[in-house]
């Protein structure tokens, strides 16, 4: 039997994580992260914690709420905003995941005894069994702290491709994931809601959370200019000629084909796309051909802040990629010594600031942050 704290966000996929592992045996305590949040925003958390305790009152476990909410302004918020401040397109979900759920929370767990926190993440860890001790088949959690330290941890996507969220947790590192459990990695959506039902939990017929980690769907431009300064600006064609407005170049991706308005065009132009912005000038580069320019087909990129979830830099070689959540994965080869990932066909719609992820066979291998475009 392990102590194992689990992190409780109110929703389906955490509550069916406690419940698995208690029905294994594990001394569970569940735990709530309340996290900041901008007072110009509505406010749920008060309705996740209450949710979150109604299912340890009904699981039989103690609840626990760890307060991280300055830690989460000033390492996710923060960050976030000085990125799209710089024309960087962040990604705040992986941040949260680094310093918020693996981070600080696995710190004040372990702190307090736990041998490992638990998520309801969409993704598998294995861990290679040492020569002495073969893991039990019977319980893939029934394996005592000692052994698992001995261990090398893998990480894989979850079962279920709509829901899998490996691109969400490169940042992660091997000494933490020795102490990390996914209970519902290796089942189906379905099956965890089948499950929630089967145990009669309060949450079984929740819907799923949607938008940034904590805070959930935002609207972009209201967010920001809480913080930036956003005003309206130039849309310029290719050649430089203005042809329309946009609302603020901090609020734009690349690719992205709605939000803004061209005036100047022709029967003959398709729908226009962001290919290039500039904050500084506060203008916004679109076209209506895909293959223009450098910044929308893209044949390499350099990474920075690269993590490898084994601990080893990967050796140069072909693996698959994806620089966005549920992109489908493309062939690629990375070259350590450069930090450079280059496709084998150009991708579209790659931004500075966003987090490319490889993958060999359904392994994550790790990612970094993209610095350059090549």
């Amino acid at each position: 039997m392990s102590k194992i704290f689990v992190g409780l966000s109110g929703g389906v996929d955490s509550a069916v994580s406690a419940a698995i592992l208690k029905k294994e045996g594990h001394d569970v305590t569940g735990v709530f992260i309340k996290a900041w949040h901008p007072p110009f925003l509505k406010c749920d958390w008060r309705n996740e914690r209450r949710d979150a305790m109604s299912v340890c009152a009904k699981l039989g476990i103690p609840f626990r709420t760890f307060d991280l909410e300055e830690r989460y302004k000033k390492e996710v918020v923060d960050y976030m905003i000085s990125e799209y401040a710089e024309g960087r397109t962040p990604n705040p979900d992986v941040m949260c995941n680094d310093k918020i759920k693996f981070g600080a929370f696995f710190s004040m767990a372990r702190e307090e005894g736990a041998e490992f926190i638990a998520t309801g993440h969409y993704a598998r860890l294995k861990r290679e069994a040492p020569k002495t001790k073969q893991q039990s088949s019977e319980n893939k959690h029934k394996i005592s702290n000692y052994e698992y330290d001995a261990l090398k941890v893998k990480m894989y996507a979850g079962i279920d491709p709509n829901k899998d969220q490996s691109y969400f947790l490169w940042r992660v590192k091997q000494d933490v994931l020795q102490h990390v459990l996914f209970p519902i990695g290796d089942l189906t959506k379905s099956e965890v809601r089948d499950i929630a039902n089967s145990l009669g939990l309060p949450v079984a017929g929740k819907k799923d959370s949607q938008g940034v980690c904590f805070l959930g769907h935002l609207n972009l431009k209201d967010f920001l200019k809480q913080f930036i300064t956003i005003v309206p600006g130039d849309v310029l064609s290719e050649s430089g000629e203005t042809i329309g407005t946009h609302e603020g170049a901090h609020i734009y991706t690349l690719g992205q084909r709605h939000g803004f308005t061209v005036t100047k065009k022709t029967p003959e132009d398709g729908p226009f796309y962001v290919v290039d912005k500039d904050v500084v000038h506060n203008t916004i580069t679109v076209s209506s051909r895909l293959k223009t320019t450098h910044t929308f087909s893209v044949s390499s990129v350099k990474l920075q802040e690269c993590n490898w979830i084994s601990g080893t830099i990967p050796i140069t070689g072909k693996y698959e990629a994806r620089f966005r959540y549920r992109q489908q994965l493309f062939s690629c080869e990375y070259d350590p010594d450069e930090m450079c990932v280059r496709f084998d066909e150009p991708q579209k719609s790659i931004a500075l600031g966003q987090s490319l992820v490889l993958y060999k066979e359904n392994e994550v291998i790790g990612g970094g942050v993209i610095n350059a475009i090549l």
